[in-house]
């Protein structure tokens, strides 16, 4: 199926890319769909190599982790030295035992895992709903500028500089409370954190908190707002049943990432590049560098996902979760074609 430009092709702004490393360096890897300014990329098979985030703005030289609280490391383990219109290119790093080990290592650590690399990436525009925000903190209550020219509802924010928890704002929960992206633990009451103010269309606020305004410390903010038929930051209840919840979504995901709120609970992650048939099984833990394995058995549609397990992590009987989704088709695009289910 074709379709016109803009939302209509969500891969213009948000792919799923899997690639099998080859040990090369340079190497490039095409065929992203668009300039990829955030990268969120791991080795699919080794429980030692942790999720890595690059972004434009820092450069791709630096890098943090999703699954510690670690401060901003150094190209020590391959760098991507450029951010294409189709994708990028990744050189070797400064480590001189595992130089390629985030993107391209055929045998990290030596362990026969293979060398199978998955990455999210998206495209920096106020168009898709997606802003990377660069500040330096100053220990006190302060509004900050994004360019979204919509109500962010969906806000990840690292120290770079220090040892610090992720801190994620998420609008299901409210501006008095945030959850961290590198634990699995439960949402938490923190008026501090968001000083209790709901995001603008123009500015979020940050309140005299260590973790989302810390003084003199480099600061990344990662912010989301919803785009109908490309992105979707809902919550839902569920069941204890196998027969589970339908998430409606209003397009045909590429990508989800849930997380238990009321409880501790892992960030489960699932695409349609690793799982290319329903019922899904394939998932990687966005706090715990674990291998790729299966489980959270899930359908994706047309118009949404399906959940089919009774895993306590997806789908406990009232527990409530929240998830980030984004498309690879809308349901019915601009020009009224519908989208093709599985």
């Amino acid at each position: 199926m074709s379709y016109t430009n803009g939302l209509d092709n969500p891969t213009e702004y948000f792919s799923v890319n899997t690639w099998t490393a080859d040990d090369t360096t340079p190497r490039s890897f095409t065929g992203f769909g668009h300039q990829p300014d955030l990268l969120w990329h791991t080795h699919r098979g080794s429980a030692a190599i942790n999720h890595t985030i690059t972004d434009s703005v820092r450069g791709g030289d630096k890098q943090l982790t999703t699954v510690t609280n670690a401060a901003e490391d150094t190209k020590s383990h391959g760098e991507v030295t450029a951010f294409g219109s189709d994708g990028i290119t990744v050189e070797d790093g400064t480590s001189a035992t595992y130089p390629k080990l985030y993107f391209n290592d055929l045998d990290p650590f030596g362990a026969s895992v293979g060398g199978e690399y998955v990455c999210w990436s998206w495209k920096e525009t106020a168009d898709a709903g997606f802003d990377i925000v660069s500040y330096t903190g100053d220990g006190t209550v302060t509004n900050i500028s994004h360019s979204l020219s919509a109500v962010p509802e969906l806000i990840i924010a690292k120290d770079r500089d220090a040892t610090s928890d992720w801190v994620v704002y998420h609008h299901t929960q409210g501006n008095g409370k945030h959850l961290d992206l590198n634990n699995d633990e439960a949402v938490a009451t923190d008026a501090n954190a968001w000083d209790e103010t709901t995001p603008t269309s123009s500015v979020f606020t940050v309140g005299e908190n260590s973790y989302t305004n810390p003084d003199s410390r480099a600061m990344i903010y990662y912010l989301f707002a919803p785009k109908q038929g490309f992105s979707k930051f809902g919550s839902y209840t569920g069941n204890g049943n196998a027969d589970g919840p339908f998430l409606f979504f209003g397009f045909s995901p590429s990508f989800i990432m849930f997380k238990r709120t009321d409880s501790t609970g892992h960030w489960v992650l699932k695409d349609n590049k690793r799982d290319t048939y329903n019922v899904a099984t394939g998932y990687l833990y966005a706090n715990d560098g674990a291998a790729e394995s299966t489980s959270y058995n899930l359908d994706f549609t047309a118009n949404g996902v399906k959940l089919r397990g009774t895993d306590l992590q997806f789908n406990a009987s009232g527990g409530t979760y929240i998830y980030m989704a984004f498309a690879e088709a809308p349901f019915v695009n601009s020009n009224g074609v519908p989208c093709n289910a599985r």
